[in-house]
């Protein structure tokens, strides 16, 4: 491989919010962090090149993304998902999670009911209580060691609450599915016939295991394309999300001006230039980095699957289709949240996420990073097994 993946980079006293912020965040000091989604590898050295070649430039005034731009991304959601999009579509804001929440708040009213399925990204519910919107959850349903969705459950909720949006995550953080065409034209078909507006959180879109697909949900049927706000962001693919870019796709002309519209509300307007240099970089020079990377995190999870079937075998790992984030079941060890948290924090020194965050269904979980070299991979699970072989 020509990329180095195994190198251990320091990340501490670089106001790493994994790594510098344990006290402010309510834990100990000198955990072992693999909770938050970011990458502890450097992203690939074109993009370190093309934001170098413009800070050497010295003028950093307002700035705008060019007709090259968008052929960059028309050609990265053409080759990789056989997505067409038009220019008028692309909305850029600074995050996915920002998006998210202008897509609740131009689309919903006070009081509204949005439907989330949990256990999900924490963000989701936190966006929708906090402005004031109705949360309706639709669980997953968790057997036999994999996810599916309970369709009956999702249309009465739907029916029942009058929900006005689902936010769907595809693929799934944290539980790691990726939505098969007939799951995704199943929970369509339902929003379709109730008059429910989609928002697809499909930022982990590059990061799908051998045997699995991504499908661009506003792709399987015009009238999908017209009711959906498609959320995209090189941040997870290249490990960008402290420069602030991320691409929404917004086909309906309605809902992409009253999403502009609430972004104006908050005087937002332009991106950082730095995250437009480094989208454009990264999408365009960056895909031998990234088939690099996803050969060895497949790498990773084989490594943490033999692991723990040999030496933590009360530990589950839910086999995930995409993401490089492994969602593991600890319910065997017989210990509530609680106690469960006392071990991984205080006897195991980690810093991972635990599951009762996403919310319902969570109970008894961890969600872990594993875009890591493979020696602190390993480290993590070892430390882990001496805790709970001590207990």
């Amino acid at each position: 491989m020509r990329y180095n993946f195994n190198e251990i980079i320091k990340r501490d006293n670089t106001n790493s919010i994994k790594f510098d912020f344990a006290g402010q965040c309510g834990k100990p000091e000198g955990l072992l962090p693999l909770w938050v989604a970011d990458m502890d590898f450097k992203t690939p050295e074109p993009v370190v090149e093309a934001l170098v070649e413009k800070s050497r430039h010295g003028i950093f005034g307002y700035s705008e993304s060019g007709p090259d731009y968008f052929s960059i991304l028309k050609d990265w959601f053409k080759t990789n998902f056989d997505w067409h999009i038009q220019p008028d579509w692309l909305v850029k804001t600074p995050g996915v999670v920002f998006a998210i929440a202008k897509a609740v708040q131009s689309l919903t009213q006070k009081d509204d009911s949005v439907i989330i399925q949990q256990p999900v990204y924490y963000p989701f519910a936190e966006i929708i209580r906090k402005n004031e919107r109705n949360l309706v959850v639709n669980q997953l349903v968790y057997k036999n060691g994999r996810y599916t969705i309970d369709y009956d459950d999702f249309e009465n909720r739907i029916v029942k609450n009058d929900v006005k949006l689902f936010v769907l995550c595809n693929p799934h953080n944290p539980v790691g599915r990726v939505w098969t065409k007939e799951e995704l034209i199943r929970l369509g078909d339902i929003c379709l016939k109730h008059g429910v507006t989609v928002v697809a959180d499909e930022i982990h879109q590059d990061f799908i295991y051998p045997g699995h697909q991504h499908l661009v949900f506003a792709a399987l049927k015009p009238a999908f394309l017209g009711m959906t706000i498609t959320c995209t962001a090189p941040s997870k693919t290249f490990n960008l999300a402290g420069l602030q870019v991320s691409n929404i796709f917004i086909e309906n002309s309605e809902m992409r001006h009253r999403f502009i519209g609430e972004m104006n509300k908050c005087g937002y307007n332009e991106l950082s230039i730095m995250g437009l240099v480094a989208c454009a970089a990264a999408y365009s020079k960056g895909r031998e980095w990234l088939e690099e990377l996803k050969t060895y995190l497949v790498g990773n999870l084989d490594f943490a699957r033999s692991f723990l079937a040999e030496r933590l075998p009360q530990i589950k790992l839910v086999e995930p289709e995409g993401t490089y984030l492994i969602w593991l079941d600890f319910n065997e060890l017989g210990l509530n949240d609680k106690e469960l948290d006392a071990l991984i924090v205080n006897k195991a020194g980690l810093w991972l996420d635990e599951g009762t965050l996403f919310g319902a269904g969570g109970e008894g979980f961890q969600r872990i990073n594993i875009a890591t070299p493979r020696d602190v991979l390993k480290q993590a699970l070892s430390q882990l097994e001496q805790a709970i072989n001590n207990r």
